[in-house]
């Protein structure tokens, strides 16, 4: 783990120049990381993986070529070259990829503090697991494990570029999970918790991951199943950010370019309500997917994605910004063998003005959703049906649980009727509170 990455990507873009290419940009990699799985207090896997790998991407002309390797040699770095190159000549032409302009990469990187100088024994982490497995298997109710974990990661990156880019980062990563079951036989429930964070510290303790775990598994005894109806749905904030990933999904440049998605025509339109904003910030300190800079060198920025309800902006690579004849917005993300494509960073929806327990008062009867089991989502049209489980509300109180339930409605529609609630926590790179969503429609029984 000792190889100057800046030099191997630096060699390799210089290689690729002197043996045809027009332009090149290349990533190098150095990683390791462990994790830990135990089940009932017996290990059943440990898992260490380092590795060093490098990706290159050529350009003959407006013809791309993609490659990647673990074989960091002069003689290994000039192979890559000569198959990537080999390829960039077979590939038709392309007039909207290309690596971009100098003038238009990033010149200053802040410091996000994504670096941990802690690190984690095999030990520590079997300790972890143990410790989330034990408080959960003490919650009254949960009957076994369905296994417990912990991680951590590290990774050091470089980026080079033959338009000048240069970087080189660092970030370090930790996790802890549990998953349970309550019940016995075919009345068996299952559920459970999970946190990851850039700094140990920042990581919620094992006791509070078991706690939960088994205290949610508990809750889902004996579901019921209820009929088929209309009636007010709350997402718990667990599952309301795939609200927001379907808007992302939707907002993609490459979607918008292609003219496959419900939203291809609403740029600066009003989707949500007015008290609805929606924040992409690339430069939140320990964010999970924090990033000064973008994968194709370009600067980063906190931007309001959805502003109290207006529709922004797309979500542009360079190559989408190029089709759509647009500034790009510095959402380029690669791999080591993938081109660039457009991608978010840390996304919030920022809080209402009511708690979940208050937005159930005002249901007479309806849908808390926990879970989704399945999907059927039309991008294009923004049709929308999923299975899931949850908890019917009665009067403003939760009653009991239940499942085998589908919801269905519009996104379009869900969007309009959107209320979030105060209970936002910051747990991934996409969080959301609780969100209310009007009436929608439930299949049963």
């Amino acid at each position: 783990m000792t190889t100057d990455l800046l030099s191997v990507a630096s060699d390799i873009v210089n290689l690729a120049l002197k043996s045809g290419a027009t332009s090149a940009d290349a990533m190098a990699i150095s990683s390791k990381s462990e994790e830990v799985t135990l089940r009932h207090g017996i290990i059943e896997n440990v898992e260490r993986s380092e590795s060093q790998d490098v990706g290159l991407r050529v350009f003959v002309g407006q013809s791309a070529g993609l490659i990647s390797g673990s074989v960091l040699s002069r003689d290994g770095l000039q192979r890559l070259v000569d198959r990537a190159i080999a390829m960039a000549k077979l590939a038709p032409p392309d007039p909207y990829s290309g690596l971009a302009d100098s003038d238009q990469l990033a010149e200053s990187f802040p410091d996000l503090d994504l670096l941990s100088s802690r690190e984690l024994s095999s030990t520590e982490l079997q300790g972890l697991a143990r410790r989330a497995e034990d408080t959960a298997l003490a919650i009254k109710g949960v009957t076994r494990s369905n296994g417990a974990s912990a991680g951590a990661s590290w990774r050091d990156a470089a980026v080079v570029a033959s338009n000048g880019f240069s970087r080189k980062s660092q970030r370090t990563s930790f996790g802890i999970s549990a998953s349970v079951v309550s019940g016995e036989g075919t009345a068996m429930e299952r559920d459970g918790d999970g946190h990851g964070a850039i700094h140990f510290e920042d990581l919620e303790s094992a006791e509070k991951i078991g706690k939960t775990a088994g205290e949610r598994t508990v809750a889902r005894l004996n579901p019921r199943k209820i009929s088929s109806q209309t009636a007010p749905i709350l997402f718990d904030r667990r599952i309301a950010t795939s609200l927001i990933g379907h808007l992302l999904g939707a907002i993609n440049g490459g979607a918008i370019a292609r003219g496959t998605s419900f939203l291809k025509n609403d740029l600066g339109k009003t989707l949500f309500g007015p008290s609805i904003t929606i924040v992409d910030d690339p430069l939140r300190l320990r964010g999970l997917a924090s990033r000064p800079s973008d994968g194709e060198g370009l600067p980063t920025k906190r931007m309001n994605i959805i502003d109290k309800g207006e529709l922004t902006t797309w979500i542009l690579d360079l190559r989408s910004a190029r089709q759509l004849k647009l500034p790009p917005t510095g959402h380029g993300a690669r791999g080591l063998a993938s081109p660039p494509s457009p991608s978010t960073s840390n996304v919030h929806m920022e809080v209402g003005a009511r708690s979940p327990a208050e937005m159930m008062k005002d249901f007479k009867r309806g849908l808390l959703v926990t879970e989704f089991i399945g999907s059927s989502i039309n991008m294009v049209t923004g049709d929308y049906s999923r299975g899931c489980s949850g908890f019917w509300i009665e009067n403003g109180e939760i009653a009991y649980p239940v499942s085998e339930v589908t919801v269905a409605g519009n996104l379009r529609n869900m969007f309009a009727a959107l209320e979030p609630a105060n209970d936002l926590l910051f747990r991934g790179a996409v969080n959301a509170p609780s969100c209310f969503l009007g009436e929608m429609t439930i299949a049963g029984r």
